[in-house]
């Protein structure tokens, strides 16, 4: 499994569809001009459509013409089923079977834990033999919530424009929120629609939904499919995955809504100007959004730096594993706060909900979250010092391309071309996921069959 393993596939094939959808979209015709798009500006836009991340470098709604938004349109949703689980599709179908080895790599775009050699445990929110039923569970949910999006906001988008482009607006709306992308091609923006609540609402739901994961949808559609399993309004019932997944999602969803309410209430560049009810509805909207929606009807330039920090936090953690959404993923949170919870309580293991939370998981937890540190701190102080604009915006732009979430304070639209190229490889590495990358490099896993004395170091 050394040279044919399921984390160098996946660098692989994202590499190889970045290129493709590069390609695309430097043709003459993906643009209106019909002028060749600049390589910075093509190889940017090709590595957020496949990343789902939703940050630009030109104008979107200007810029590329109909051919570039079907192209961004597929992309994305190329990008949010998953590079790796839609080629395990696609062979599924084709061989109405899935051979050990296709399981293998479906496994590890579903569940970070595959990437390492060894024995996987018992809390893995989704079995080897499960992985045929998850990849319909994914290309159906895809479809099945796209369409449903589409046909609930159609009215909407109707009312704002004429019936023909509103057959094709909406069904990007969709696509941009449950791939949680976060592009807007229609002239105006999803501003047009900030004061129609159920336009509005719908986004929202949507994007929860494509961040929570797969697995999630996954795990609660076999309650509904079921007869024997119709628990879904039974928690207790849930896979510890989805607990920590669900309970960790709604807290960071609401304490940020607070937290942006209060912030911002009186910033006459943001809430200030809004009714109490607006101020409200946007404080949850713009929360939802930083776990990796991308949408915004403020202008994220003018929210104070305190609020910054807040959505920049938000941010960093990102949505659920195998979701649509990126960071470090709120399981991870969950897993770190867990331990630092047993820890202070002086327990030997990290418990949740009556069951053991394994050390390998905990130090994959650690592990992402070092390397997500990392790679937002290189990354902020190189563009930094390419740009040298103020560090605020530089790590909000740079958290936003790592948490592929496509919120920006203007920044990434005036960066020169190799701050771009730094940018891209931050959002690469962000949805690539830190573990997959890690595995990649690493090359193969040994095991050690001897142990070295033990020493104690002084710590903290």
């Amino acid at each position: 499994m050394t040279t044919h393993s399921p984390s160098r596939f996946a660098l692989s094939v994202f590499i190889a569809l970045v290129l493709l959808f590069t390609a695309l979209l430097s043709l003459p015709i993906a643009s209106t001009t019909r002028e060749v798009t600049p390589l910075a500006d093509a190889l940017f836009t090709a590595v957020s459509t496949i990343c789902v991340t939703g940050l630009t470098s030109v104008d979107m709604a200007a810029h590329w013409s109909p051919f570039g938004d079907v192209v961004l349109f597929v992309g994305v949703n190329i990008g949010g089923m998953g590079a790796l689980t839609l080629a395990s599709l696609l062979g599924l179908v084709i061989s109405k079977r899935m051979g050990l080895r296709a399981k293998l790599i479906a496994a590890g775009d579903t569940n970070p834990l595959r990437a390492h050699g060894g024995a996987v445990n018992e809390s893995q929110a989704v079995r080897l033999g499960e992985v045929g039923m998850l990849l319909r569970t994914v290309a159906l949910s895809t479809v099945l919530i796209e369409l449903a999006v589409t046909l609930l906001i159609f009215p909407s988008v109707a009312a704002k424009y004429p019936w023909f482009d509103a057959l094709w607006i909406a069904p990007i709306y969709a696509a941009m929120s449950f791939t949680n992308t976060g592009f807007t091609l229609n002239d105006g923006g999803i501003a047009v629609f900030q004061h129609d609540y159920f336009f509005m609402s719908v986004i929202m739901l949507s994007v929860f939904v494509g961040s929570v994961g797969f697995p999630v949808i996954f795990a609660l559609s076999r309650h509904i499919t079921n007869p024997r399993k119709a628990t879904l309004l039974r928690p207790s019932t849930w896979a510890l995955h989805v607990k920590l997944t669900l309970i960790t999602t709604t807290i960071l969803l609401f304490a940020g809504a607070g937290t942006f309410l209060i912030l911002e209430y009186g910033n006459p560049g943001t809430f200030g100007r809004m009714n109490a009810w607006d101020t409200i509805f946007q404080s949850v909207f713009l929360s939802t959004m930083t776990r990796s929606g991308g949408f915004s009807v403020v202008d994220i330039g003018e929210l104070y730096g305190s609020s910054m920090v807040v959505g920049s936090m938000l941010m960093f953690v990102g949505g659920g594993s195998a979701s649509t959404a990126g960071g470090i993923k709120v399981t991870t949170l969950a897993v770190l706060a867990l331990g630092v919870l047993s820890e202070a309580k002086g327990r030997q293991s990290v418990e949740a909900f009556g069951r053991r939370i394994p050390s390998d998981v905990q130090r994959v937890a650690v592990a992402v979250l070092a390397w997500g540190a990392t790679i937002v701190a290189v990354a902020t102080i190189v563009i930094a010092q390419i740009t040298h604009a103020p560090i605020a915006q530089v790590l909000f732009d740079v958290i936003s391309a790592f948490g592929t979430v496509g919120l920006s304070t203007g920044l990434t639209e005036t960066l020169p071309d190799h701050a771009l190229y730094v940018l891209a490889v931050t959002i690469f590495m962000g949805r690539v996921g830190t573990v997959t990358l890690a595995a990649a490099v690493a090359a193969t896993s040994r095991t050690q069959h001897y142990s070295l004395p033990v020493e104690r170091p002084i710590v903290g």
